[in-house]
């Protein structure tokens, strides 16, 4: 129910599974398994799948702190985006490959969930996308140490608030990874 016109399509939109980005991430490898899964069922079903890298905080193209963690590989059909800032729209060429690939609902999968998946989710919803969190493949790290909750609570509390999040003309909702239907609405 996008309101973005002539949209029909989805696309798996993986967040910043990156080397530095995960390393002392909560529940990192089941989180980095689902996505694998996530990943594989969007090729079986010619979804686009969409990476996006970020390159700031001493991530510097290229590096290994910028790749993809070594269990994940963004294959020649994928799309590649460059981000410095939270929301992966800003300052990215991602509105444009999406609407190249007709996409108007987003299927979202990744790291940090407090901060760039937060920001991504937000971004892509207020633009028009329908937005599902995929609630078991998100991982943030343990940021107690600046006031934070602890990462679980932080995920808990991200999936709650976007299972309820609404807005004219578009949806969103949060699914498992075992219930991910790329064919149907949110």
């Amino acid at each position: 129910m996008t309101t973005l016109e002539n949209r029909p399509n989805t696309a798996l939109v993986v967040i910043d599974v990156q080397n530095s980005v995960v390393s002392a991430a909560f529940e990192r490898d089941g989180v980095v398994a689902n996505i694998g899964t996530l990943v594989e069922k969007a090729r079986r079903e010619q979804v686009p799948v969409v990476w996006v890298q970020d390159s700031a905080d001493g991530r510097a193209q290229g590096s290994d702190a910028w790749q993809i963690v070594p269990e994940l590989s963004p294959s020649a059909a994928d799309s590649l985006i460059d981000k410095k800032y939270g929301d992966a729209f800003e300052d990215t060429n991602l509105e444009s490959v999406l609407s190249e690939l007709g996409v108007g609902r987003l299927i979202v999968a990744g790291a940090q969930t407090d901060a760039c998946i937060r920001s991504t989710l937000h971004g892509a919803f207020t633009r028009g996308y329908d937005v599902t969190l995929v609630r078991d493949a998100h991982t943030t790290e343990d940021q107690t140490a600046w006031g934070a909750p602890p990462p679980e609570q932080v995920i808990a509390h991200t999936n709650l608030y976007w299972t309820y999040q609404a807005a004219p003309g578009r949806t969103a909702g949060t699914v498992a990874t075992s219930e991910v239907d790329f064919a149907s609405a949110s």
